[in-house]
């Protein structure tokens, strides 16, 4: 049985990774899985300054999920390379970093930055605010999605994942832009923005009022989006969005996606990424299937 995927020419051992933000760059979860048995370890988003995030307190739960204000804290790509790099790098795994910024310029300095680290792959966060737009996402707008892909391309040496957000109102546009512009990879979806108030203190749950909602609510929005991507594009998937079972990792895989990430469900177990391949050899042995892609996109 072979669960190897490529995608834009990296091939992974299988394709189980871990969404960014919810794994840090993987050190805290080594204690609880090995990491060599994932696809890929797909970082926390990675500035070209260090980001000092929103204040608290940013994280509130909700029935099905939980949100999250973080605003991307991460101590910025001079530390990130020099620590979080090296230690992945002792393990058989692919490396895919997550990058963030507020301007296009910012984008491309970390994605110049990391030409010639040994990294496999980039996805660039387009759901962060566009200072000079007055802070409507990035990937919010088609034309602004094409042009920060084609601007990101031009300093890339490792290809390019452009990650999608769901807050849009139809997301086979944004894709096609990204498409357009170069991108080799799509991954989604991103949070939906969500607002929690509590009834007791009469204030919003989040100091940031909004936040990203993210676990199991999502999902049937995010298998219907990841599904009408992969039927408007030509480009793979990276399908994500409330993936805490083996079942949920498959239904994005026959929606269209090739490969898949878990985040939120890490919080609650830690080892959420290896039952998820562990659920997928079972299913894949069960059923006689011979090779992973042969199920990607069954479904139409």
């Amino acid at each position: 049985m072979n669960l190897k995927v490529n995608l834009a020419g990296v091939e992974f051992q299988n394709p189980v990774m871990t969404a960014s933000g919810t794994f840090g760059s993987g050190e805290e979860y080594s204690e609880f899985v090995d990491l060599n048995r994932l696809g890929a370890v797909i970082t926390k988003g990675v500035s070209n300054v260090a980001w000092a995030g929103n204040p608290t307190p940013r994280i509130a739960e909700t029935n099905g999920g939980m949100m999250n204000a973080i605003g991307l804290q991460n101590p910025g790509v001079e530390i990130f390379a020099k620590r979080d790099i090296p230690f992945l790098k002792k393990f058989d795994t692919k490396i895919i970093v997550n990058v963030c910024g507020k301007t296009t310029k910012d984008y491309c300095e970390v994605v110049e930055r990391l030409a010639d680290e040994p990294v496999d792959m980039l996805e660039i966060n387009i759901s962060c605010p566009n200072v000079k737009e007055g802070g409507i996402a990035f990937g919010q707008n088609s034309n602004s999605v094409e042009a920060i892909t084609k601007e990101v391309k031009k300093y890339a040496k490792q290809p390019i994942i452009m990650k999608l957000s769901p807050n849009v109102t139809d997301i086979t546009e944004t894709a096609r832009a990204a498409e357009a512009g170069g991108a080799d990879v799509l991954s989604l979806i991103n949070t939906l923005t969500g607002m929690k108030i509590d009834v007791n203190k009469r204030c919003f749950a989040l100091a940031n009022k909004t936040g990203g909602l993210s676990g199991p609510a999502i999902k049937p929005i995010a298998v219907r989006m990841v599904y009408q991507v992969a039927n408007a594009v030509k480009l793979p998937i990276i399908g994500m969005g409330g993936i805490a079972t083996y079942e949920d990792a498959l239904e994005f895989i026959l929606a269209g996606a090739s490969a898949v990430s878990v985040g939120t469900a890490n919080f609650a177990n830690p080892y959420a990424t290896i039952e998820v391949l562990e659920g997928m050899q079972s299913y894949m042995k069960q059923h006689s299937i011979q090779e992973i892609k042969e199920l990607v996109g069954a479904v139409k």
